[in-house]
């Protein structure tokens, strides 16, 4: 059964890969369609094709390898200086620029001149080349919220689900008492398992970053505390202690480090909570900071994503994982002990960060990803309208295909780190539980 419900989930978060590539594609066409610039194919995946379909000027299809996909169209870089997009030449990076630029007026045929990509305004060029990764996004706030509002996320709440019986810093690494050790304030004040903490020192407590804040800022105080057990409310009095307790940092999250603060001295159950529209997109907003800190950071990690690779050394939680030791995470997704609704949910999410990881990678001002043509529509567009402020002749479209040499390399660099975080999920994998 664990074997089957692994490759359930490996399956789900197969065909979440391919949703999410051809919805990403959609964008583009739709787009592209919507301006008049020719598209001759829309496909699903890189490699042989192993189904297509015509469907007025357009190919639709799927290919065999799920770890991208494209549309081609018309007349993505403008012709040379002589018009000509034929020549060649010795010099190897000239080539290149030769090639990108040939490639692009493939399958020209009779009417096409006025249905190039490269002859729209810049703004036309940027609205189709963002609406790729735009659909990325909306599917990733879409997954989002049906998980948030609709399935609910494990976290924290104000429900006690054990008391702690004395006073340990949070640096001590262990988790018995000593005799020298005083009684905990929750001990002493009453406290017990599956109480529910309905305010504290007069402060409603309807969320467990609420209560552990102001059980820090209490140290030293006699406070009062509200709590609902067997279905009655009830006060208790409690001495807040100081004690040594793990920095949060300014979202309430547990970060490095300790600060003394106040402790009462009880684990918060944990449940499954649902959020409304406002906490959600709290939480996504905190969700694109920690992505994009991801992204800044990923050169900083290669060295120990080499060593877990191909060294002794361990695969960090935060390590990046590519779609094999995503696939693989979301067969695990299934095989954990957790009701069927938050194995869903957590498969879920893992499509949406997915997602928003595309959206996020694809708007780097790079080629060959959009957000490098997104950045040469945009310079061409600066250049134009100086030139028309200071009265100059039109500089004309600039040509995208010169900066092809460097969207060599930069393939060059995403397929070898590609390879790397491949090895890396197969011989050591990322593990969530």
């Amino acid at each position: 059964m664990t074997t089957l419900m692994m490759i359930l989930g490996i399956v789900i978060f197969a065909v979440g890969l391919l949703v999410s590539i051809a919805w990403h594609e959609l964008g583009h066409l739709s787009t592209a369609k919507l301006f008049g610039i020719r598209v001759p194919q829309y496909m699903v995946g890189f490699g042989p094709t192993i189904f297509s379909r015509h469907k007025g000027e357009t190919e639709y299809g799927v290919k065999a390898i799920p770890l991208g996909g494209y549309i081609r169209m018309i007349g993505m870089f403008p012709p040379g200086a002589d018009g000509r997009i034929e020549s060649r030449s010795t010099s190897p990076f000239r080539s290149m620029v030769e090639d990108a630029r040939a490639a692009a007026f493939e399958e020209l045929q009779p009417g096409d001149e006025d249905r190039l990509f490269y002859t729209r305004k810049p703004w036309k060029r940027v609205i189709v080349m963002f609406a790729g990764p735009f659909m990325n996004l909306i599917l990733a706030i879409g997954l989002f919220l049906t998980v948030l509002m609709g399935f609910g996320v494990t976290q924290q709440t104000n429900v006690v689900s054990s008391v702690s019986s004395c006073v340990i810093q949070a640096s001590a690494n262990r988790d018995t008492c000593k005799a020298s050790d005083p009684e905990s304030p929750a001990k002493a004040a009453g406290l017990q398992p599956k109480d529910k903490i309905v305010s504290f020192n007069g402060v409603t407590t309807d969320e467990w970053n609420v209560l552990s804040d102001e059980i820090r800022k209490s140290a030293g105080e006699t406070v009062p505390i509200v709590v609902e057990r067997d279905g009655h409310q009830q006060t208790l009095n409690a001495k807040i202690a100081t004690n040594q307790v793990p920095k949060k940092d300014s979202r309430g999250q547990i970060t490095d480090g300790y600060v003394n603060a106040g402790f009462l001295g009880f684990t918060a159950a944990t449940g499954v909570v649902r959020q409304d529209f406002g906490d959600s997109v709290t939480w996504m907003t905190d969700r694109v900071g920690d992505a994009v800190d991801s992204i800044i950071a990923l050169p900083a990690k290669i060295p120990a994503l080499w060593d877990a690779a191909f060294g002794d050394g361990p695969r960090e939680q935060d390590s990046p994982m590519g779609v094999v030791g995503a696939a693989r995470v979301g067969g695990e997704i299934f095989t954990m002990d957790i009701p069927a609704t938050q194995q869903l949910a957590m498969a879920l999410m893992l499509v949406a960060g997915f997602n928003l990881s595309l959206f996020l990678f694809n708007m780097l001002p790079l080629l060959p990803l959009d957000g490098g043509h997104i950045a040469g529509a945009l310079w061409e567009s600066l250049r134009r309208n100086v030139a028309r402020v200071f009265r100059r002749p039109d500089p004309g479209p600039f040509d995208v295909a010169k900066l092809m040499p460097v969207a060599y390399v930069v393939a060059g660099v995403f397929v070898c780190f590609t390879l790397l975080v491949m090895i890396a999920d197969v011989v050591n994998p990322v593990k969530i539980s």
